[in-house]
This record gives C-alpha cells, sequence and structure tokens, in this order.
C-alpha cells in the first residue's frame, strides 16, 4: 500500500493531485485533522478494510494543530506504515496571481496581504519540504502537465486507468445525448425504414447491417470516422481527458446509428483503450 502525504503551499495545485489520484483508484482525504493522522493509517492498513493505497491532503488550513504533525508522522511510522510526502510549491507571483483570479482569501491572510500569508506559510511548513520524497514546482505547469507527472509517479504503467471510449447510438428525434463529446449524424446514409421486411429489426440484426454496410457511403465514413478518432483519441489523453463519448445518431436511433456504432465499436475495440458500445433509443 502507498500512503501519500499531499501537502505544499495553498494554491499550489494539492486539489488538483488529489482528484488525479482519486481518478487513478487511490482513496484520498483532504484536509485531514492532524490529531487523527496516525488513527487513520491504522484504520488504512486494517485488510478487512480493503484500501490499496491512500493520499492525504494536509496543509496549513490545520491551523494550531499543524505543530503535531512531526509527532503524529512519527506515530505513523511506528505502526509500521512507510509514509511518502509530496510537497507542491509554486513562487509567490504564481500564487498571488491565482488567489486573485479566485477570488479566495489565503488561510492566514484574513484581512490582510495575500503576500504576507504566503511568506508566513513557508516558514511553517518549511520542514515538511525538506523532508519531503518529491517536490513539484507548478508556477509554470499546465493542469495536463501536473497530472502527467502524477501519474508517471504514483502510478504503475500497468495500473493506470485506460482511457474510456464509449461509442453511442441514438435517434435525433428523441434528442441528442447530453453526455455526447463528438457528434456524428448519419442520417445521409440510406434508410432501411422504408423497407417493409425491415423496419421491425435493428442495426443489431444482419440484415439491417448487410443494407447499410452494402453502400461505399458507409465504408467510406467508417474509414474516416476510425481515422479521425485514431488521431484524437491521443491527443486528448495528453491534454489531461479520461474519457470520450462518441455520439451517432439517426432519425430513430434504430437502425443506421446502430448499425455504424456497432462497426466502429468492432474495429477500436483493438486499440489499449476501454471502448464500449451502447444504444440509447434502440428500444423506443
Amino acid at each position: 500500500m502507498r500512503f501519500v502525504i499531499v501537502t505544499g503551499m495553498s494554491g499550489s495545485g494539492k486539489s488538483t493531485v488529489s482528484r488525479v489520484l482519486e481518478d487513478e483508484g487511490f482513496f484520498c482525504v483532504d484536509n485531514l485533522p492532524i490529531l487523527l493522522l496516525s488513527k487513520f493509517a491504522e484504520i488504512a492498513i486494517d485488510d478487512e478494510i480493503g484500501v490499496n493505497n491512500v493520499a492525504v491532503g494536509i496543509d496549513i488550513r490545520s491551523g494550531e494543530s499543524f505543530k503535531y504533525l512531526e509527532e503524529e508522522l512519527a506515530k505513523v511510522s511506528q505502526i509500521g506504515v512507510k509514509y511518502e510526502i509530496l510537497f507542491l510549491d509554486a513562487d509567490n507571483a504564481t500564487l498571488i496571481k491565482r488567489y486573485k483570479e479566485t477570488r479566495r482569501e489565503h488561510p492566514l491572510a484574513r484581512g490582510g496581504r495575500i503576500e504576507e500569508g504566503i511568506n508566513q506559510e513557508r516558514e511553517i511548513i518549511a520542514f515538511l519540504k525538506e523532508d519531503a520524497d518529491y517536490v513539484i514546482d507548478t508556477s509554470n505547469l499546465l493542469t495536463r502537465e501536473l497530472r502527467s507527472k502524477i501519474i508517471k509517479q504514483f502510478i504503475k504503467e500497468e495500473e493506470a486507468r485506460p482511457f474510456h471510449v464509449m461509442f453511442l447510438s441514438f435517434g435525433f428525434k428523441y434528442g441528442i445525448p447530453t453526455d455526447a463529446d463528438l457528434v456524428f449524424d448519419v442520417r445521409f446514409l440510406p434508410n432501411p425504414y422504408y423497407d417493409l421486411s425491415l423496419r421491425n429489426l435493428t442495426g443489431n440484426d444482419i440484415e439491417i447491417q448487410e443494407f447499410v454496410m452494402k453502400y461505399s457511403q458507409s465504408k467510406e465514413f467508417l474509414d474516416k470516422l476510425e481515422d479521425m478518432l485514431t488521431f484524437l483519441i491521443p491527443n486528448y489523453i495528453d491534454e489531461g481527458k479520461v474519457s470520450l463519448v462518441v455520439g451517432i445518431g439517426c432519425t430513430g436511433g434504430k437502425h443506421r446509428s446502430v448499425t455504424i456504432a456497432n462497426k466502429i465499436y468492432e474495429r477500436m475495440k483493438k486499440l489499449p483503450y476501454n471502448v464500449q458500445c451502447s444504444h440509447k433509443d434502440i428500444e423506443k
């Protein structure tokens, strides 16, 4: 089990780090009361609890109890938990800019100057930076760059959660899915609805698939869609995106969209992503 203490300067990105670790399967607790730290560690290592990795956010918000942190960390070590300290930092100018953008007060600058609170905080938590296993300066880091650093440092490649791709067929007459990131309209394809022998079937039936796919437009569209997604997904991942919902719509969401969603799913599932396919309106 990894037990990570996420700490550092207020405004340096600790909340972002906690979200990244939580997305990757860590059990995360933010602003845990200092005096509960060793007790929490004792509970976390209990096999019956079933926790694999833990990240605990601790910072200056703890107030007067912060002075007990070193004592609590010693207790954590005594019960056999090997903890790691991740310290996030940023220069004063960056921290001041972030506080002004969010219109928040620094915890130690209630009604006073932000910079004075920052300088005071640096003095109080200096010992944590000295003892830290990892120090990351976020002054010039984009969120996606910080996310990448955290995953590389704390998540083994084989444990990293794969990118999720959902192909979702739907009918325009019922509305575009609100969670769709990309929407493709396949109403340009010939419609099997007008063949009475096919009307009551769906894109899950071979007869409908053969009807839709016998047209060159269908094959060309699939080729172009596959090429586009193969290009887009790695770039989305680089930007920090963790999932993609691709909506594919026809009039009723029963024939053409279902067929195309199934076909692109079959092509894309060979890639190293968690690829799924669902049909929103097929029963309507």
